[in-house]
């Protein structure tokens, strides 16, 4: 089964949660780039934390132990997310001991280490299976419309996300077109696995500011859409780029309130709609 069929067997249309926020706010800047999370912004989603990645995985305990005989991983589900996340903690702990303040790793890597396969195209078999299972995704409403618009426009897109190498095979599978086609520009995809540092560092934001200045596009006209008060709205302000929260989906919506690095953190504009952003390309 190839991942596109994957993908599409384990997608399915969601919902949208109310959250009960109200739009408000606008860039006081023309837009000349604009930057998307997207966990919980382009793409419906729970993606969390490893605290609720954990409690979302044992949710799915048969589908698990199911997945694993069928890739051949000798292991109890229990066993192999005990193994699963303790692994990722490790190797974030080896990191952070050199002094990279918010590690990422590889997923392939982390699968090759727990389960000894050494097949690649299994592992990220199991990988792409094992994320839709306990985090499945969906298109946002309305983000086509806003991605056409901004290619329309000419407005450079792109993408500062927590992900993996499957990140981009959910815009083929979704969307029915890769990220250049869909308008993101390559030296504008800043995804964690690959940077080694993963949101809210600002290191990764900072990487970001420098490829758009090297593109001559002024970070004062930069646009960055999130919908997590710490790890989109705050790094991306203190850079200087004009923030969007995303307010559309109670299920990933993240205030983060009660913590004090948000303390005094506020989005120039708060969207519950893709849509409503819109109004911000000319």
């Amino acid at each position: 089964m190839s991942f596109d069929e994957l993908i599409r067997i384990y997608s399915k249309p969601m919902d949208i949660i109310p959250t009960g926020i109200s739009e408000e706010g606008r860039p006081p800047e023309v837009i000349k780039a604009i930057f998307f999370d997207v966990y919980g912004t382009l793409l419906m989603s729970r993606a969390g934390d490893i605290g609720s990645a954990v409690k979302d995985s044992r949710e799915h305990m048969a589908d698990i132990d199911a997945m694993l005989r069928r890739c051949h991983i000798g292991k109890e589900p229990d066993v192999f997310l005990q193994e699963f996340y303790t692994a990722i903690e490790e190797e974030k702990e080896k990191r952070k001991a050199c002094g990279i303040d918010y590690p990422e790793v590889d997923i392939e890597t982390i699968w090759q280490t727990v389960t000894g396969i050494e097949d690649r195209s299994l592992i990220r078999r199991c990988a792409v299976e094992y994320e839709l299972l306990v985090n499945p995704v969906y298109p946002m409403p309305h983000v086509v419309e806003l991605l056409a618009r901004c290619r329309e426009r000419g407005i450079p897109m792109g993408i500062v996300s927590n992900a993996q190498f499957y990140t981009p095979l959910f815009f083929s599978s979704l969307l029915g077109m890769d990220l250049a086609s869909l308008g993101f520009i390559d030296d504008f995809i800043f995804f964690s696995y690959l940077q080694g540092y993963c949101k809210p560092s600002l290191v990764l934001f900072e990487r970001v500011a420098a490829a758009i200045e090297a593109a001559g596009i002024p970070i004062g006209h930069v646009l960055y859409v999130g919908n997590d008060m710490l790890k989109d709205i705050c790094p991306a302000g203190r850079i200087g780029f004009h923030t969007v929260l995303f307010a559309g989906d109670g299920r990933s919506l993240n205030l983060q309130r009660g913590d004090e690095r948000v303390r005094n953190v506020r989005p120039d504009m708060v969207v519950t709609d893709l849509s409503q952003i819109l109004g911000c390309i000319v």
